[in-house]
């Protein structure tokens, strides 16, 4: 681990944005110009822009042979067989801003070191589209997977942020509606509480670079337009019943306001019986992961959740 490379991360985050509030369009600008800074491994995968259930998504898959091991070698350890699976990814944005195309670091990361092809769905966003419509839209792509064929155990859900607190309720919302479950679920600094409970929000205060409470207040209020937070569907950390779901994989920093989302699904995970891995790392940001090649950390995060994606679908077959 590098104190200077994880330095250059907060400082980077904490680099002044405009004075005064933003509007919707001003927000989203700032996150598209933010994330196209990070490193996307284009070598190593390709995109093609298509729709899943009724909404367009991307569609990312290795490009060639050298997509299904990658630099780290992760896909040989767990053995042959690359390709055989899909990560079905919701991006991050607190469902208000943010893109397959502002995820595709993440994603394409993803999918070049499993191997496997990914569909990243363009769900809608608040305040156009407030709660429940992003479940909605995951829960569509979802559906038009298993239409067209695909075996849920080789099937496996993964987001960020947002779209890590997606990967949950979509989960849920999967299993009230009588589907079978994906094989794995991938939640990288889920958000996973809209009642905003979590000590860390207080705790974590001043020491995460990219939130503060107010900011999460005024993202969150768009996407609940009035909702009752108080519900599974907005805060699984602290009200849904997680039993029967698939092994799960949370990773957090530990330097978040959103920390004690993860800490408190992991711990309601293990109550009701779920095979759930808590990865926190030190020191670092929220969805660190995306400084891949920035950071060693992002790195050594990403290839944990790749071993642990191809396990599972390996499990499954």
């Amino acid at each position: 681990m590098s104190s200077e490379q994880r330095a250059r991360v907060d400082a980077i985050l904490r680099q002044p944005g405009p004075e005064g509030p933003q509007s919707v369009e001003q927000i989203r600008a700032g996150f598209r110009a933010l994330m196209a800074g990070m490193t996307v491994p284009h070598d190593r995968i390709r995109t093609t822009p298509t729709t899943l259930g009724d909404r367009p998504a991307l569609r990312v898959e290795p490009a060639g042979d050298a997509g299904a091991a990658g630099d780290t070698g992760v896909v040989g350890v767990v053995g042959a067989g690359a390709g055989s699976g899909t990560i079905l990814y919701f991006h991050g944005g607190g469902w208000v801003f943010g893109s397959p195309e502002t995820a595709l670091g993440l994603t394409g990361n993803l999918v070049a070191r499993t191997g496997l092809g990914a569909y990243s769905v363009d769900y809608r966003l608040a305040p156009e589209h407030p709660f429940p419509a992003a479940i909605e839209d995951t829960l569509s792509a979802y559906r038009a997977l298993l239409d067209r064929g695909e075996d849920p155990s080789t099937i496996v859900f993964a987001g960020d942020s947002a779209g890590g607190g997606l990967a949950v309720t979509t989960c849920l919302a999967a299993r009230d509606a009588d589907l079978p479950l994906p094989a794995a679920l991938l939640a990288l600094s889920p958000g996973v509480d809209a009642t905003r409970s979590g000590e860390s929000m207080d705790t974590k205060e001043g020491v995460d670079p990219i939130f503060t409470r107010a900011a999460l207040a005024h993202t969150g209020a768009l996407y609940l337009a009035g909702a009752d937070p108080h519900q599974p569907l907005l805060s699984p950390a602290v009200l849904a019943d997680l039993t029967g779901f698939p092994p799960m994989l949370i990773q957090v920093g530990a330097n978040e306001l959103l920390l004690d989302d993860s800490t408190r699904l992991a711990a309601r995970a293990r109550a009701a019986g779920v095979d759930v891995v808590l990865d926190v790392t030190a020191d670092v940001p929220h969805v660190f992961q995306a400084f891949a090649g920035v950071l060693d950390e992002a790195d050594e995060a990403l290839d944990r959740a790749a071993l642990f994606l191809r396990q599972r679908v390996s499990a499954g077959r």
